[in-house]
Formats: C-alpha cells, sequence, structure tokens
C-alpha cells in the first residue's frame, strides 16, 4: 500500500509535467496570434524550457538526495502552482517564458526524483524495467492529453487572451499532486556525502574524450532537434500553411504524440527479430520519403472552411505520422551507448544525454522558428532533411565504435 502511494505520485507528476511540457508548441502558436510575437521570438519559449531542463538535472542530481525525494518534489510542485496562477494575471509574453523556465528547473528535480524513486519500490531488474516503462507511458498519456486540454480553452477570437485560463485548472492538478506526494511515506536515502557535484561534472566531462560517446550524442543531438524542431511548430504548420483554425491545428498535433508512442511499443517487438542498425536506416528513409511527398500536397489547398478534424486536408494527417517513423531512434541509440558502458558509469552518461537533448530541443525549434518566419513553414519542414542525412553517417559510425568497444571488452 505504501509503495502504491508513492508510484501513483510518481504517475501522476509525469503526467502534469507532460502536460505542461509538450504545450509548447500550442503555446508559441497562442503567442503569435495573441501577443503579435514573431516566430523567432515565439521560438525562444523552448529555450526557456529545456536549457534550465540541463543545467539544473546536472547541478542538482547529487544535492536531491541530501534533502531527500519527497521535499524536492514539493519544491518543485510549488514552483509551477505559483507559476500557473501568475502566468493568466500577468497575460504577457514574459510570464509565459517566466512559466517554462520554472517549469523546466521543477521537471529536472522531478525527473531525477522519480528514476531514483524507481529504485526504491522495486526489487528486481525486471520490476524497475517494468514500472520504468508505465512510467513513460503515463508522460506520453499525459502528451496526448495536453494538446486537447489546450484545445478546450481555445477560441475563435484569437486575438483574446482568456486560453491562459488553461493555467488555473494545471494549477489545480499541481496542487492536487501535491497533496499526493504529501501523503506518500517517501523515505530520505542514505547517501555518502563525499559524493559531490564537482566529482559529477568531471566525470561527465570524461566521457566525452571517447570517440563512441562523442558520436552517440551528436546523433542524439540531432534526433532531438528533429523531433523538437517538427513537434513544436506542428500546430502553428497546421494553422499557418494549412490554414486550419487554432483548436483543429492543436487536435491534430496530437496524432504526433500517439504516433511517437505507438512507434516505440512496435519498436520493441521488431527489434526482437531485426538488427537495429537496419531498421533505424529504414526508419530515417520513411522519414525523409514521408516529408518529401507530404509538403506538396500543401500547395493549392482547398478555400473550404475547416470546422472539425474531420475537414482537414490530407496532409494535416500524413505529417504527424513522421512521428512513428523516428520514436524508434532514440531510446535504441540510448541502450546502446549505456550498454557499452560500466554501470558506475550510467549517472555521468545520463548527464550527458539530458544536456545534449536539451540543447538539440532548443536548436531545433530556433532554427524551424527561424526559417518559418523568413522563409516558409514548408521551407522549415524540408530543413529536416539535412540533419536526417547526418544522422545516417552518424549511425554508420556509431555502429562502427560500438562494434569496436564491444570486441575491446570481449578481449
Amino acid at each position: 500500500m505504501q509503495n502504491m502511494r508513492i508510484i501513483m505520485a510518481m504517475a501522476v507528476s509525469y503526467f502534469l509535467f507532460a502536460i505542461l511540457l509538450n504545450s509548447v508548441g500550442t503555446v508559441i502558436l497562442q503567442a503569435i496570434n495573441t501577443f503579435g510575437v514573431t516566430k523567432a521570438q515565439a521560438a525562444s519559449l523552448e529555450g526557456f524550457k529545456d536549457i534550465p531542463i540541463a543545467i539544473v538535472s546536472f547541478i542538482v542530481a547529487s544535492f536531491i538526495p541530501r534533502i531527500g525525494y519527497k521535499v524536492a518534489l514539493l519544491i518543485a510542485l510549488s514552483l509551477v502552482i505559483v507559476m500557473c496562477l501568475v502566468t493568466p494575471v500577468a497575460g504577457n509574453f514574459w510570464a509565459l517564458k517566466a512559466l517554462f523556465a520554472a517549469v523546466g528547473c521543477a521537471f529536472a528535480i522531478v525527473k531525477v526524483s522519480v528514476y531514483a524513486l524507481i529504485g526504491q519500490v522495486t526489487d528486481s531488474a525486471k520490476s524497475h524495467s517494468s514500472l520504468l516503462n508505465t512510467i513513460e507511458g503515463v508522460f506520453m498519456v499525459g502528451v496526448l492529453s495536453g494538446y486537447w486540454v489546450f484545445a478546450a480553452f481555445l477560441s475563435d477570437d484569437v486575438s483574446s487572451n482568456n486560453w491562459l485560463n488553461v493555467y488555473y485548472l494545471l494549477a489545480g492538478l499541481s496542487l492536487l499532486t501535491f497533496l499526493l506526494v504529501s501523503s506518500a511515506e517517501i523515505k530520505k536515502p542514505q547517501i555518502k556525502l563525499e559524493h559531490s557535484p564537482k566529482n559529477d561534472f568531471i566525470d561527465m566531462l570524461r566521457l566525452t574524450y571517447q570517440p563512441l560517446v562523442l558520436v552517440f550524442v551528436i546523433s542524439a543531438f540531432l534526433y532531438v532537434l528533429i523531433e523538437q524542431g517538427v513537434g513544436t511548430w506542428l500546430p502553428t504548420f497546421n494553422n499557418q500553411v494549412l490554414n486550419l483554425p487554432v483548436d483543429v491545428s492543436v487536435q491534430l498535433s496530437s496524432i504526433f504524440a500517439a504516433s511517437l508512442a505507438l512507434g516505440r511499443l512496435m519498436a520493441g517487438q521488431i527489434l526482437k527479430k531485426v538488427d537495429w542498425y537496419l531498421f533505424l536506416n529504414v526508419c530515417i528513409a520513411g522519414m525523409a520519403t514521408l516529408v518529401i511527398l507530404t509538403l506538396p500536397l500543401t500547395n493549392n489547398l482547398s478555400s473550404e472552411p475547416v470546422n472539425s478534424i474531420f475537414d482537414a486536408p490530407l496532409a494535416a494527417y500524413l505529417m504527424p505520422l513522421i512521428g512513428l517513423l523516428m520514436a524508434p531512434i532514440y531510446p535504441v541509440i540510448n541502450s546502446i551507448m549505456l550498454s557499452s558502458l560500466e554501470k558506475h558509469r550510467h549517472a555521468a552518461m545520463t548527464g550527458l544525454i539530458v544536456v545534449f537533448s536539451a540543447l538539440g530541443g532548443t536548436t531545433g525549434s530556433l532554427i524551424t522558428g527561424f526559417v518559418f518566419e523568413y522563409m516558409s513553414g514548408q521551407h522549415a519542414f524540408y530543413m529536416s532533411l539535412i540533419p536526417m542525412g547526418i544522422i545516417v553517417l552518424t549511425l554508420f559510425l556509431f555502429k562502427k565504435r560500438a562494434q569496436q568497444v564491444a570486441c575491446s571488452s570481449a578481449v
């Protein structure tokens, strides 16, 4: 019963942050419409979200056990509650920047705490893997739910900031999560005080000297660059390129999140029988083909009004399906990378993964935003073909280095 409360607290926390973090695409679209900011300015919201995740997750990794996971979670949730209440009152673009910065900081704390707590409430590798996958599954449910939650607060008056009232609802959900965490009996861990953030930083930097790790972080950076570039700007693409109403634009963007979830579930079964390198190259080829075939369909669209998702053009359904093909890439390369390292170096490697993923996400959103602003939405999405091509090269180098490491370990 005690462990079940802790698991519930972790699951609801992840569900909440899935909605908050992945709302950035919807918020970018609304910021452009409501506050009149440029696409390039709106793209900065991704940075306000991702950079704090990268910095804080590294800094707090060693500090959180000292104050305890329960206290850490409550601090993070308190910050989110305050910012969700302040944002609709302030009602400006700077409030959204502050909100995403706070959410990024809070999520860094939550992710470190949740991953550590999973080890506390499980007693075997099998149960650990099962619970971790369940928690990540809850996260994807939150991502899907977020699109529809925000869509419910959107109106035909694009200049109205009434959509910010969604944050009162999210403040209520944050408070509920706070109470749930408070009622859970989460014990403070026993730690060795000589372990310091400085040592973590040095360990992480040392890893980058390994060729395998260097190729991996480039691959991870490029993958997240594509995922965030497409995912973050998909609502704006639907609205301004496909001429869909804002609520329909956001609702159809949920197909991307659903595709990512389904793609990872399917890949787990496919990879039991297919070589990972061949499989990922097929996925990348499929992604490029989908982009090349779909974007021409966005020209010369019908002028008939769209009132629901069922009236949307074919391109609105095809473009989000890129998530189905890109979904396996990130988990597979993470798994291979971690499996190539000794277990005591996994924490440092996880730090690198978080840092380069955050940098890739921010870079992808900024590049897409600038191209969208000064060229067109079609050009912005065509640009994704460049990192796809580079990933094909880095995957080749990654496989080659991984084989060399495996052979060295076997000797």
